[in-house]
């Protein structure tokens, strides 16, 4: 009878989830070089998790540029090139920045603009970016899921002027978040 007993009580925890508060999601990301002939070989990766500061992105990848790059989630879950003005564009398939409200804004991390706006990635000298970033406004992990992560050539300032998105510019590495 006990041994029945703590049957029963084994599978409603497992059936039920009340062995606890469940472990926070997270995701990991295989970055890619990508160039306006396609996706190249991988840098490296990055890992999304939940917090309760916001959606933590630790990075590990290595063969960028020294110095400060724009890093967001785009629309959608595609790194390769796209067409525009006739000329083939790096990792232009994954879309604009993420921006499910619509707000046509970029304001970074903080603002109230683009939810794909992320803190900007510091890259050493020897080119590798092994950081840990939190967007404070992403509370969902499984949200970013069939996006992709994107990492721009030039800094970002998290306004639209005096270049549009920040001015990150051209696209140089880029992960689908599966």
């Amino acid at each position: 009878m006990l041994r029945a007993a703590c049957s029963v009580a084994v599978w409603a925890v497992a059936a039920f989830g009340l062995a606890g508060p469940a472990a926070a999601a997270s995701v990991t990301v295989t970055m890619h070089a990508i160039t306006a002939e396609g996706v190249g070989p991988a840098i490296g990766t990055v890992t999304i998790a939940d917090s309760p500061e916001g959606a933590r992105f630790t990075t590990d990848v290595s063969g960028l540029p020294p110095g400060a790059h724009g890093f967001h989630v785009h629309e959608n879950p595609n790194c390769g090139p796209g067409q525009r003005d006739g000329q083939k564009v790096a990792g232009l398939a994954a879309g604009g920045h993420w921006d499910p409200e619509r707000s046509g804004r970029h304001e970074g991390p903080q603002g109230t603009g683009h939810l794909g706006d992320l803190p900007v990635l510091e890259v050493a000298a020897d080119g590798t970016a092994k950081r840990t970033l939190v967007a404070p406004r992403l509370r969902d992990v499984s949200a970013l899921r069939g996006r992709s992560l994107m990492i721009h050539a030039g800094g970002d300032n998290y306004a639209d002027t005096p270049q549009p998105l920040g001015g990150g510019g051209a696209r140089i590495a880029c992960g689908v978040i599966q």
